[in-house]
């Protein structure tokens, strides 16, 4: 097929470009000389989905897809334990953490807040790490550390050790949902994005007829709390002299990321360009198949121009300032259990009905996502109809007598049906960002704001609230109300420059692009680079179009 040359040197009348400057899936998309066949694209998405998303026993029935058994198992048990891992704090607290290692309710709240410091500290690098490495290779690397930290969560006797253990666990989730973001950017169409996001969101364990085989991924993180849910009952029954039910929660969660860290090296793919289970040519069709979106594969080199827009423009704020008071409410995932206790469930009681929250995730992460991405430019108002049952769920737990303790778990479980709003916010972003760089960028900024909420949140549940939590509550509606009108205004932002752009001439400023190839036999022929893989930010192509 040849290779670009790393600087074009001869000017033949149209304008060279060094080809450090382009996408890298312009070279595969110059090798296509065809147009994509509507139903050659639809093979393809499916078996990237065989590959990307998490499928489980279903791929065992249909013998074509048997090879992509044991990868998407790997996917079901990463997605799953990467919630899980994080989750693991506050199924502990009611499995004899707390009495075990002698924590007070603020050092509680703190372990909790020390995840999002040791985030915060390091998404930036995780970033940056992300652009410059293989994508696969360093998340591989990551979920390793992960679940050694994890594992010596179970050796902690006092506060001291767990700070410093989930302030690693911290440091290596800022490489997960960046490099998800990026890698369902690099293999889905802006019509399949939103879909998909959700879909990695959640984890499957049911089989379903093959005809829904395209939307079983519906099932991660969330079902994640399912699976806690479960394990955490199971450890209660586990009686071992010298060694307590949480800390076999710890070794069970911290052996499965270790295990899935070692797959998850050799089966992850780092781009469709190199993509294992893609022939040569289905990686060229698989990257034509994104070029509608007009925001490319990748590129490894830097690009301070594209940072400085990043920080310059306007919508990376909002989706931060969003980030942060959408994730204030997240607290909830430490205290949710410590919550139905109060209520006057058991321990046992408590471990079952935690899978219950999971379901709720499942159902209401589902309904958004299939509603967004079925109904053009609807992510918004579908974002800001999520907030209708956390808002009714809210009054109902502050204002329901403190004897109905069924009515106050239900107003609890609704209470949570925002998280589809950020599942929804992380495709949004994606979906209006163009440029490598840039999105990174946008990505570490985004996450950073992410990881202040997450941090402040454990402060507001102090032991002076209890049993009703009515400050905590205060403050989580106020977050929902400042989420509603930032998605309001994000919106409003993006048509209208969507409108000032359909009122400017066509762009053809980046139309006669060429790099000089280097084919087998030494020749060197001048080659057209597509608008679409020069690696343009949206601010820089004015024939990108946003998202609505």
């Amino acid at each position: 097929m040849g290779s670009f040359s790393e600087t074009s040197d001869e000017k033949l009348g149209h304008v060279p470009i060094d080809s450090k400057q382009l996408d890298t899936g312009a070279q595969l998309d110059a090798s296509l000389h065809t147009q994509l066949d509507p139903g050659e694209s639809l093979r393809i998405r499916w078996k990237i989905d065989r590959h990307i998303l998490p499928l489980m026993c279903i791929l065992y029935w249909y013998r074509p897809l048997q090879v992509s058994f044991y990868y998407s198992l790997l996917i079901v048990f990463y997605c799953s334990i990467q919630f899980m891992d994080k989750a693991t704090l506050g199924s502990a607290s009611i499995l004899g953490i707390l009495k075990a290692t002698h924590l007070t309710a603020n050092q509680y709240n703190w372990l909790g807040t020390i995840f999002y410091l040791g985030y915060l500290a390091f998404v930036i690098p995780q970033n940056l790490a992300l652009q410059r490495f293989p994508v696969g290779k360093w998340m591989s690397l990551n979920i390793f550390i992960w679940g050694v930290a994890l594992c010596c969560h179970a050796a902690c006797k006092n506060f001291a050790g767990l700070f410093a253990a989930r302030f690693v666990l911290g440091i290596c989730e800022g490489s997960i949902t960046a490099g998800f973001m990026i890698v369902s950017s690099m293999f889905y169409t802006r019509r399949e994005h939103t879909a998909r996001v959700g879909y990695w969101f959640l984890m499957n364990g049911t089989g379903l007829e093959f005809k829904f085989f395209y939307r079983l991924p519906t099932l991660m993180d969330v079902a994640a709390q399912i699976i806690s849910g479960f394990i955490s009952f199971g450890t209660l029954h586990i009686h071992t002299k010298g060694f307590e039910p949480w800390q076999w929660l710890m070794i069970i969660t911290g052996t499965l990321t270790l295990i899935t860290a070692v797959s998850f090296f050799f089966l992850f793919p780092d781009s469709p360009t190199n993509a294992w289970f893609l022939t040569e040519d289905e990686r060229a069709k698989a990257v034509r198949r994104i070029k509608e979106n007009q925001t490319g594969v990748e590129n490894k080199h830097f690009k301070k121009e594209q940072m400085i827009e990043a920080f310059t423009d306007p919508k990376t704020w909002l989706f931060a300032l969003f980030a942060a008071f959408n994730n204030v409410p997240n607290s909830l995932t430490n205290q949710i259990q410590i919550i139905i206790v109060s209520f006057g469930f058991n321990p046992i009681q408590t471990t079952l009905l935690g899978c219950v929250s999971g379901v709720v995730e499942i159902v209401t992460i589902f309904t958004g996502v299939t509603i967004a991405s079925r109904i053009p430019n609807s992510i918004a108002w579908v974002g800001i109809g999520c907030f209708i049952p956390s808002f009714l769920g809210l009054f109902l737990v502050n204002f329901l007598p403190w004897h109905d303790k069924v009515g106050l778990l239900f107003s609890l479980w609704l209470t949570i049906t925002w998280i589809t709003s950020l599942v929804l916010s992380l495709t949004w972003l994606s979906q209006t960002t163009a440029g490598h760089t840039k999105r990174v960028t946008t990505n570490a900024i985004m996450l950073s704001a992410y990881c202040i909420g997450n941090a402040a949140g454990p402060f507001m549940w102090r032991a002076k609230y209890k049993p009703r939590n009515h400050v905590p509550w205060i403050i989580i509606g106020v977050c929902y109300l400042s989420c509603i009108v930032l998605l309001f205004s994000i919106r409003v932002l993006l048509a209208r420059e969507n409108r000032l752009r359909d009122a400017e001439p066509p762009d053809d400023s980046f139309n006669d692009v060429y790099v000089v190839r280097i084919d087998e036999d030494g020749s060197r022929n001048e080659v057209k680079v597509s608008k679409e893989f020069l690696d343009l930010t949206d601010g820089q192509n004015r024939d990108f179009r946003y998202v609505l």
